[in-house]
């Protein structure tokens, strides 16, 4: 299966819509449920704005998942940024997580010049957890009650990968 990696256009705002609409993506990232097309076309057009950038991740033409990098606007936080991941449900388990993750940490690295990736995730989250402990995050603390999810207030974990150049 080849999984081709490129910038986010907006007319994939679609896309968006369907991968984080699926209760199993949602329910593991701090997106709300049921987001509009509408919300994710001015979400992508604003995130170009302000120099971010998203990534997706395309399986024989469809947007299977995608990556979001978000630099600081605090001249003091440059040399840092954060990210967010989402995978369609069905192509869990496939190497899409893994080829966005290894994606964005050059992308962020050699390209940005960053010398931190931060990233926050459900202490629950464990197929999530081993994925950025895979790729040598490590974990930072937990924020104890952070995030409503299905009328629970859940413990996030902070998490995050040093460029070694710099360690």
């Amino acid at each position: 299966m080849e999984i081709i990696i490129r910038a986010t256009e907006p007319e994939d705002a679609e896309h968006y819509q369907r991968i984080y609409s699926h209760p199993e993506v949602y329910a593991n990232t701090l997106q709300r449920p049921c987001p509009s097309r509408e919300m994710w076309k001015e979400r992508l057009k604003s995130i170009k704005n302000q120099g971010d950038m998203e990534f997706v991740a395309e399986v024989n033409g469809k947007v299977v998942g995608t990556i979001g990098v978000f630099t600081h606007a605090n001249p003091r936080r440059r040399h840092a940024v954060g990210i967010g991941i989402g995978v369609d449900a069905a192509y869990a388990g496939k190497g899409i997580g893994s080829k966005l993750m290894a994606f964005v940490i050059d992308y962020a690295f050699n390209w940005l010049g960053c010398i931190r990736i931060e990233l926050e995730v459900f202490i629950d989250n464990e197929k999530a957890i081993a994925l950025y402990k895979k790729f040598g995050f490590e974990v930072e603390g937990i924020r104890r009650m952070q995030s409503l999810r299905n009328g629970q207030y859940c413990d996030v974990m902070g998490m995050a990968l040093i460029n070694s150049r710099f360690e």
